[in-house]
């Protein structure tokens, strides 16, 4: 938890900022490595990573993560970062 919780600080960190795109690229990341922690821990590790089972968990985080790293990477940047 303390590995995605530090991603998460760099991506706010980024967004308030003003790196937005940046920012969302990097919780997009956070939260599917969040997802691969999750797959890869065993249950006494994994935390607060564990809300359901270990399927609805990463593919929740998965697909979550993978669309905001999807959206974050085809937005037009109109002449900002």
């Amino acid at each position: 938890m303390v590995v995605v919780s530090i991603i998460v600080l760099a991506a706010l960190v980024l967004v308030l900022a003003d790196r937005w795109r940046r920012g969302s690229f990097i919780f997009g990341c956070a939260a599917v490595v969040a997802a691969l922690l999750r797959l890869c821990l065993p249950e006494s590790r994994v935390g607060s990573l564990r809300v359901r089972s270990r399927g609805f968990d990463v593919l929740a985080l998965g697909g979550v993560g993978g669309a905001i790293v999807f959206l974050s990477l085809s937005i037009d940047p109109l002449g900002t970062d």
